[in-house]
This record gives structure tokens, C-alpha cells and sequence, in this order.
């Protein structure tokens, strides 16, 4: 199980983090993990720019390296990227050193000091040595794409419910999670944008 819309408690474990941005006006922020993916990622991007959304791709340095032109599109379309790690490891699951060289192994390909851990995983350690050179993104709503215990019905209707003012929201462009974001994302921003809500990148400076 995971929490749809991330505890204060849990926010407070990574105090220098952005969970959510400034909630004084009626801004959403989405953000996609995993890709760039061919066929899915530019599906992606067309159905931001039909709404005239933008947004923020927390990129693997792999997935970059093998579609090239595809982050391209990403930055030039005026979207935020942000480093994922080069290979996507848990960072509860191996050391320091090899999760902090796995990161670096990214930045090559990503000019960009955000980062998101994958799984949203870190160490205290890994942590008080990432935040030095990044600022760490993770997030206050979770949508639940990826989940395959769920419906697309269901995700949506869990996302639509935790939005606020403000709100980091997190959607894959994954393979594994198309069959769910093709439904969930053009009516999750249909919705939204009907309700005043702009969606607006995060800032990467």
C-alpha cells in the first residue's frame, strides 16, 4: 500500500525537500518518471499541449541516452526536467556509493538540479550528500498509475480527490503504466483546467 496524499510526518522526514509548491493560487504541478519512452512520452506531450499545460519529467539518464530526440522534444515544448538517476535503483537497497555514482551516471545527460529518488526512496546519508548539489522533489500526491491493483476509474477518481492548491502530482510515462494514464491523464487535466487550475513547471534553476 502507499499513501495517495503524502503525511505531514512523512514530509517532515526530509525537511529541504519540495513536497508541495506555494498553494496561494490555483496551480498544479504534474511530473512524469520513468521516461523518456517512445510512445508514450510524446503521447504525453501532445496531450499537455492540447491543454496548454506544462510540466516535469523526472528523466532515467539511460532512457535519455537511447531516445535522445524525444528529451529534446521535452525541453523544447517548455517542460522541466529533473536527474531520476541513471538506472532507476532503490536507495534502500544498495549502498551510498553506488546510488550516489548511479545519480552522477545521469548528469550528463540531464542539465538540471532537480532530483526525485526513485520509489522515493533514500537514506539519511544519501540524502545529506544529494541536497548539497540538488533540490530534492518529491511530492504530495501520488496517483497510483503504476499500481496494478487499481482500476483507471480509481486512479483517477484518488487523484482528483487529493489536488489542492499547489499540489506535486506524480504520473509515469512507462510502459507499465500507459494502459492507466491514457485514460487518467487527458480527463484528469479536462478537469482540473475546468476548475481554473493552471499547470505550470517546476522551476529548475
Amino acid at each position: 500500500m502507499y499513501p495517495v496524499r503524502m503525511p505531514l510526518l512523512v514530509q517532515k522526514a526530509l525537511p529541504d525537500a519540495w513536497w508541495r509548491m506555494d498553494a496561494s493560487g490555483k496551480n498544479l504541478y504534474l511530473t512524469f518518471d520513468d521516461g523518456p519512452t517512445p510512445g508514450v512520452t510524446d503521447w504525453v506531450l501532445n496531450e499537455l499541449e492540447r491543454f496548454d499545460a506544462r510540466a516535469t519529467f523526472f528523466v532515467l539518464g539511460k532512457n535519455v541516452e537511447a531516445h535522445g530526440l524525444l528529451y529534446d522534444d521535452i525541453i523544447r515544448k517548455g517542460h522541466s526536467t529533473g536527474n531520476h538517476s541513471y538506472s532507476h535503483p532503490d536507495g534502500w537497497k544498495v549502498s551510498k556509493g553506488q546510488y550516489l555514482q548511479n545519480v552522477a551516471e545521469c548528469k550528463p545527460w540531464v542539465n538540471s538540479r532537480l532530483f526525485r529518488p526513485p520509489y522515493g526512496h533514500l537514506t539519511p546519508a544519501q540524502y545529506l550528500k544529494l541536497k548539497k548539489e540538488y533540490t530534492v522533489v518529491m511530492w504530495d500526491v501520488l496517483s497510483g498509475d503504476f499500481d496494478g491493483k487499481i482500476t483507471a476509474a480509481q486512479c483517477l477518481g484518488q487523484t482528483l480527490e487529493s489536488c489542492r492548491p499547489g499540489s506535486i502530482i506524480v504520473m509515469h510515462d512507462s510502459l507499465k503504466a500507459f494502459d492507466k494514464l491514457k485514460v487518467v491523464l487527458p480527463a484528469f487535466l479536462k478537469a482540473m483546467t475546468e476548475e481554473g487550475y493552471s499547470f505550470l513547471p517546476l522551476p529548475s534553476a
